[in-house]
């Protein structure tokens, strides 16, 4: 089981990030990821680009797996890009380079242009897009036109010795085959309800490769501190939010207002007891995952955070005395 750290770029701008990312380094996760937007989930929070952030993570966090959690590949990225930016990286960072890809959010691509598709239209663009990808890091010269995006006679002429790792976000059946057809792995979100289904679906379909069990964690000395600095994240909440044209800030943090502490504590991996993060995490491990991605939502102690989870949490997932 290996527990990999996920920088927050909607809430803390890419220098911060960066200090987050080799705290967590030190604290002893065993990879290091980041959020990829273009917008935060509401309106005073922060948008820094992270593949600009993770040349700096390669540069100076050594030897551990590093990417995105997740890219959308349904409007603001061209494919074709994004094959070549992580290529760049994977020579940059031989064999510690993954792509997360999904089919993402309003919220990050109708800024960016986009009339927001159908669910199944995002899945059918996040298939294309993948494919080219794929094709592309095998050294393929690739035409291809979907409408959407194009290309003519395409080929990545910087070409690592190897391919970056490519973990596929699904969060039904149709996306999970999308990940076991593309994908070293699908990555999902810690519900015991709609989990399993799209694991089943995802290893139904010949998938075999990593399962990686994604959730936001934040820890404080003080609960109402603790609380106050996760309120914000209440907007990631809605399943509205991931299918239909929301894309502004204030009105999504507006229509979540309503949404409980206690609903918050019951999606995200909050408390003020380290041994209750353990317990938290373990039920996470229990739906079937070989990797827990753990992003950082602390508004309260970020650094504290990571501290706790270096001298407590991890040790104690791992079997070893406190």
């Amino acid at each position: 089981m290996d527990y990999w750290f996920s920088a927050s770029h909607e809430m803390f701008p890419p220098s911060e990030a960066l200090r987050h990312a080799q705290a967590a380094a030190e604290a002893g996760f065993d990879g290091i990821g980041g959020s990829d937007h273009f917008q935060p989930w509401w309106p005073d929070g922060q948008s820094g680009n992270a593949w600009v952030w993770l040349g700096a993570v390669g540069q100076s966090v050594p030897k551990l797996p590093l990417g995105t959690g997740v890219t959308a590949l349904v409007h603001r990225y061209h494919p074709a890009v994004v094959a070549q930016a992580f290529m760049s990286l994977e020579e940059l960072f031989p064999g510690r380079v993954f792509l997360g890809a999904g089919s993402g959010e309003a919220l990050n691509e109708v800024p960016c242009g986009a009339d927001w598709p159908s669910p199944d239209e995002k899945i059918e663009r996040l298939d294309q897009a993948l494919d080219v990808i794929t094709r592309l890091w095998a050294g393929e010269t690739v035409t291809a036109d979907h409408g959407w995006f194009a290309v003519k006679e395409c080929k990545l002429h910087t070409r690592a010795k190897g391919r970056p790792k490519l973990y596929i976000s699904a969060l039904g059946p149709r996306a999970a085959k999308v990940a076991a057809r593309h994908g070293d792995g699908l990555w999902t979100l810690g519900d015991p309800e709609s989990t399993p289904e799209v694991i089943d679906a995802y290893k139904g379909a010949g998938g075999g490769g990593e399962l990686i069990i994604h959730s936001g964690f934040a820890w404080a000395d003080d609960d109402g501190k603790l609380m106050d600095g996760m309120r914000v994240w209440r907007a990631t909440m809605p399943d509205e939010f991931y299918i239909h044209d929301w894309h502004d800030p204030a009105q999504m943090q507006e229509h979540a207002s309503t949404i409980s502490d206690d609903e918050i504590r019951q999606s995200f991996v909050v408390s003020t007891d380290p041994d209750e993060h353990v317990e938290k995490i373990r039920a996470l491990e229990q739906l079937g995952a070989t990797v827990v991605c753990l992003q950082n939502m602390s508004g309260a102690d970020p650094m504290g955070t990571i501290r706790v989870y270096g001298e407590h949490v991890l040790p104690a997932l791992r079997g070893a005395r406190v």
